[in-house]
């Protein structure tokens, strides 16, 4: 190939690098994707469209949909993915040490506690959407990593690191929850099996069995055994990036990441947000639920964790981040309204009505759409503000 060649395919790939390098693509790739599935969800194609993600495959005793293999068989490994980054923070990173996480914890808990309580107080007393309180709880790491890498070097350190360790947090309380409130009735023998291998598994850490294999053979089994056992089969993926050791999860994690951020996650958008529109929909998004969704994720992500890191910093039980302003703090809550994937997730788990599913979806999006808008707005404003005048306080 001649250099003018060359040039040609540097001019395509690099700009690609440089979004995947700083986390852009994969939120990129979940827009597209969502975007498509939602206009080829409402065209002439529809209907064949739909029917794909309902089709059966498998074998007699795995018999699923493919929308359920998705869900079931690889966001598992999503959630391994963030099992092995929840580790490593608590580990050597910001979670290591008390002081260090205690901020971003005890906003993280303010950012789940404010949003369940607005939808519970949108569905008090309704039973058929009052199971969805946990919907606007999530935050999204790849959309609101994504969304801050937009301001470039204007964004401190500090801010970044603060919203990544409460994202992280943040996802481990979702997992909590889904394991304890989006528990089917349990199978007690397959309860028993898959404790047993998860048993197997700590076994092999604490004997350093440091070959990858058996603990994939194992992992397998886990999930198998999880998902019959009445948990819910991502579980299994928290579990074991919990019982491997440091340097399996270091090795699964740089397999995984690309994996995970470029194909299964846009397919998940895709399985997830096939939903035909229709204007009983419409008249829906300003119903109890919807409202519970979107103020959710639109007021109380920013009120939980500014109030949160408010009491804490004035009890002096921890210090604000150096350098950083009340307005930026706003804006970083405002951010981590946006509650796609995990949102989605645990929305498909709380309604067994598909009008109400396909309806929680479209707040998702509209709640994480508002506050990315708002959020972005809101720290560009405090940084441009500093640039003008370096010793204003906001």
């Amino acid at each position: 190939m001649n250099s003018s060649g060359r040039s040609q395919l540097k001019s395509i790939f690099n700009p690609v690098r440089e979004l995947a390098e700083n986390g852009r693509l994969s939120g990129i790739l979940l827009i597209m994707a969502t975007l498509f599935s939602i206009i080829f969800s409402n065209t002439g194609n529809a209907s064949s469209y739909l029917q794909i993600w309902h089709s059966e495959i498998g074998p007699t005793f795995l018999s699923k949909s493919i929308l359920h293999w998705i869900n079931d068989g690889l966001m598992p490994f999503f959630f391994l993915l963030v099992g092995i980054e929840i580790k490593r923070e608590m580990v050597s990173g910001e979670l290591s040490q008390f002081r260090q996480a205690i901020l971003p914890g005890f906003a993280a808990i303010g950012g789940m506690l404010v949003p369940a309580f607005i939808y519970i107080f949108f569905n008090n007393g309704n039973p058929e959407t009052s199971h969805g309180w946990a919907i606007p709880t999530a935050t999204d790491i790849a959309f609101s990593l994504g969304l801050l890498s937009l301001l470039g070097k204007r964004v401190p350190f500090a801010l970044k690191i603060f919203l990544t360790a409460l994202a992280i947090i943040d996802d481990l309380g979702a997992i909590i929850i889904i394991a304890v409130f989006y528990t089917s009735s349990l199978n007690l023998l397959m309860l028993v099996m898959f404790l047993l291998i998860f048993v197997l598994l700590l076994i092999l850490n604490r004997f350093k069995v440091r070959f990858m294999f058996p603990y994939l053979l194992l992992g397998t089994m886990l999930w198998y055994f999880v998902m019959k056992s009445g948990i819910h089969p991502t579980i299994a993926g928290v579990l074991m990036a919990f019982s491997i050791p440091v340097t399996i999860a270091e090795k699964l994690e740089e397999k995984l990441t690309k994996a995970v951020y470029y194909f299964i996650l846009p397919l998940f958008a895709l399985a997830n947000t096939a939903i035909p529109l229709s204007f009983d929909m419409a008249a829906n998004l300003l119903s109890p639920m919807s409202m519970g969704i979107i103020l959710g994720l639109l007021i109380g992500k920013p009120v939980g964790i500014v109030l949160f890191t408010y009491i804490l910093v004035k009890t002096r039980i921890s210090e604000m981040l150096a350098g950083i302003k009340w307005k930026q703090m706003i804006g970083i809550g405002m951010v981590a309204g946006i509650g796609f994937t995990m949102s989605i997730f645990i929305a498909s788990l709380s309604f067994s009505s598909g009008f109400l599913s396909d309806i929680s979806k479209l707040a998702i999006i509209g709640g994480s759409v508002l506050s990315a808008i708002v959020g972005l707005l809101t720290l560009w404003r405090s940084f441009r503000s500093e640039i003008r005048d370096p010793r204003s306080e906001i």
